[in-house]
């Protein structure tokens, strides 16, 4: 299990091992990679089936390839899962029929395991007129927060966090809304988010041109391209978000351009994908291929690199023949040209190994010679199995004359010609997430290490949450070939040290070698200046890149990983210890009017003072109606308690808000809550300021009405005394009095 064993081990039990009720489990890991390679080899001749099964095996067993998580998890199992990552929805209709649709579709193939990335440029925008029905269209962002409320949903009913991804042209009118929507910290949550830009774009942002907004060929606005690309980077610059996909580039380099136009990409961006494209993930994992790390004469073996690429190419192939599909477009998508996503994992390490600092000359160098081999011998492979099993049935021979193909050798294009190729798209590259945590905390896909040393928060089964130490695999190697020797500075470079342009220089001369795209994000300090910040795309874009993410820490988003140089102090015992109770609070109340339900809800929050500001203390539910009397104790008692603990307790709200009622939910103002308890938690979230103010209280739709401050019951002492329809009335024991 490589060398912390522990971490990975944890990893495993939770994700991937496959531990059905009659007790037929995955043993240990090496249990896993058989139950994997035993599935994946099924499609093969029943004559070779035992020889790729344990080829597949030992390729697996020993993390030297690592299959993406879905293909780890779920092969071999006989569930109702895919074992595709990577999903991009069909086109949206420009009707709400056709909207519903969709959105339907992409619940589907979450509940299955697959992320979606969807493209909403073909949704009219905000103010457009609905011709026959008198209206004007809400645009593509409310119809977004449809998909963000479905995933939430999604997620919910599931152990696999929803993954999105939405697209939008930088030509469509409510581009600028799109821009500033991650500013808003509860909006979108469950998205990531991209502007699809254009050469033409590029063009008139160079020449300091205008740029029109145009939706149907109608000219909406015309805008200073300049003025637009600078809200772009400012956004990315506050918030992180939106991504940018130089979207011609990335059809012009399309291998299936012939048969397929590009419009949006997956959820991390590695897979910019057709209509209901779909592509399987597998990294090889090149810090296990390294021979003497650490010594003079450290090198990756590139004759073990060559055949585990050949290996690999054919075990993902098989996958396309063994997946379940969550719609049939997607099947017949996948098989029609049977696109896979081989790429790497540990190449930050294995640089370490070879004594190469990640971002310097060298190893850029290194790592276009190591994607040279992939490449070719992907390619190589690829078309020998055309040759066993034939070509994809979408084949064109004019593949030959695309970009990713022109530079290879003689040879493999002569292989190329004679029988075709078995797969329409070969390589990209990945986060590889946990599963390089189960390899032993190898450095993530194309990624510098973060971290050397850190501690990683485990959430338990119970929902409590401990700290363990985790430390690069790099790092481990370093203390059992060096002892305690300090490892130099100038060498194990990170995340953290590295300069924007090493991280652009890696991307790039990868994107070169790749057929798809590249999942990488460019590090920038907290101080970058904005210019040099927005220079960063501009350079990308000149350097070839397909697409760019940038994270800069921000008041938004916070720090990825907080690295503290001493651990904190433990928790004093009495720590947890619910905080006292003062005689008299301040709060407000707020009265609810739910549809399913005859008498109103009213929701009163107290406060108390702290050196921080006013927080939340307590919380009182009541209404008449009898049927909610048990569960609003018990969340009332429950909320209260957590409140009365202190620390950060915004996650309340966001948690009560996912909740879904099978019965049904409601519109208030102007938005879709789908249960009493999301309304709840609307209410404590805009008491707390964490959302937009309501509607005006004179205005149709606000139904949460404030009521203001309320004086102490006389007969049980709450201060939770208020006025209703002229008579007072107490929320907490139901005292009252008229007149």
């Amino acid at each position: 299990m490589g060398f912390d064993v522990a971490l990975a081990e944890e990893i495993w039990e939770a994700k991937y091992r496959f531990a059905p009720a009659d007790g037929n489990s995955d043993a240990d890991y090496a249990g896993t990679a058989l139950r994997v390679a035993k599935a994946v080899a099924e499609v093969e001749n029943p004559a070779d089936r035992g020889k790729w099964q344990n080829r597949f095996y030992d390729a697996i067993e020993d993390f030297r390839f690592i299959p993406a998580g879905r293909i780890i998890a779920g092969a071999g199992t006989a569930r109702s899962v895919t074992l595709f990552n990577c999903f991009v929805m069909g086109t949206i209709p420009d009707s709400l029929e056709g909207i519903f649709s969709h959105l339907g579709e992409a619940a589907i193939t979450m509940q299955r395991g697959g992320g979606v990335g969807m493209d909403f440029s073909t949704i009219r925008p905000n103010g457009h007129p609905v011709m026959g029905v008198g209206a004007k269209a809400s645009g593509p962002l409310s119809f977004m927060d449809c998909w963000d409320a479905m995933c939430r949903t999604v997620h919910s009913a599931g152990q696999r966090r929803g993954a999105m991804m939405g697209c939008l042209r930088i030509d469509h009118p409510d581009i600028e809304a799109f821009i500033d929507s991650k500013r808003d910290p509860n909006r979108f949550r469950n998205f990531n988010i991209s502007v699809l830009v254009t050469d033409a774009f590029m063009k008139a942002l160079d020449a300091d041109e205008d740029w029109r907004l145009v939706f149907g060929g109608e000219v909406h606005r015309v805008v200073k391209a300049r003025e637009l690309w600078d809200r772009l980077m400012r956004a990315t610059y506050d918030c992180a978000e939106p991504g940018v996909i130089f979207v011609d580039r990335v059809n012009l380099a399309n291998n299936l351009a012939h048969c397929e136009t590009i419009s949006a990409s997956n959820p991390c961006g590695e897979q910019m994908l057709p209509p209901y494209g779909a592509c399987l993930l597998g990294s090889i994992n090149l810090a296990r291929l390294v021979d003497r790390p650490f010594n003079g004469d450290a090198s990756l073996d590139e004759q073990a690199l060559a055949e585990l690429t050949r290996t690999a190419v054919r075990m993902l192939d098989n996958v396309i023949d063994i997946s379940r599909y969550p719609l049939p477009q997607q099947e017949a998508e996948a098989k029609s040209k049977r696109r896979i996503g081989l790429g790497i994992t540990g190449l930050a390490d294995a640089l370490l190994f070879c004594g190469e600092a990640y971002g310097s000359g060298k190893a850029v160098e290194l790592t276009r010679r190591w994607l040279g081999i992939i490449k070719r011998d992907a390619y190589r492979a690829s078309a020998l199995l055309a040759a066993e099993k034939g070509p994809f049935p979408l084949y064109d021979p004019v593949m030959l004359e695309r970009p990713n193909l022109l530079d290879l050798d003689e040879e493999v294009r002569e292989l190329i010609r004679e029988h075709g190729l078995r797969n329409g798209c070969l390589t990209s590259i990945a986060p590889t997430g946990t599963t390089s945590l189960l390899a032993g905390n190898i450095s993530s896909g194309i990624e510098p290490v973060f971290a050397y040393s850190y501690e990683r928060r485990i959430l338990q089964p119970d929902g409590s949450a401990r700290m363990q130490a985790v430390e690069d695999y790099a790092m481990q190697v370093w203390r059992s070939v060096r002892g305690e020797a300090p490892p130099p500075q100038d060498l194990f470079v990170s995340a953290q040290t590295l300069k924007p342009s090493d991280h652009l220089a890696m991307q790039a001369a990868a994107q070169e070698l790749v057929d798809s795209s590249i999942s990488k994000t460019v590090n920038c300090p907290e101080d970058i200046g904005f210019e040099e910040f927005s220079d960063i795309y501009v350079k990308g874009y000149r350097l070839g890149c397909k697409g760019l993410t940038t994270y800069r820490p921000n008041a938004v988003t916070g720090s990825v990983l907080r690295v503290e140089e001493k651990p904190a102090p433990a928790a004093a015992p009495d720590s947890m210890a619910l905080a006292p109770r003062t005689e008299e609070l301040q709060g407000r109340t707020y009265k609810l009017k739910w549809p399913d339900s005859a008498h109103a809800v009213y929701v009163t929050i107290n406060d108390v003072d702290t050196a921080g500001g006013r927080r939340p203390f307590e919380i009182f539910i009541n209404s008449k109606n009898m049927e909610h009397y048990a569960w609003t104790v018990g969340v009332t008692r429950m909320i209260s308690a957590v409140f009365r603990r202190g620390g950060d307790v915004s996650f309340v709200p966001e948690e009560l808000k996912a909740v879904f009622d099978p019965r049904g939910g409601a519109w208030m103002q102007g938005k879709y809550v789908p249960s009493l308890l999301a309304a709840i938690g609307g209410v404590i979230e805009r008491h707390m300021g964490l959302a937009q103010p309501s509607l005006p209280l004179d205005e149709p739709g606000a139904n949460a009405q404030v009521l203001g401050p309320r004086a102490c019951c006389n007969q049980c002492g709450a201060a939770a005394v208020i006025k209703v329809e002229g008579c007072t009335k107490c929320l907490e024991c139901g005292f009252s009095k008229c007149g």
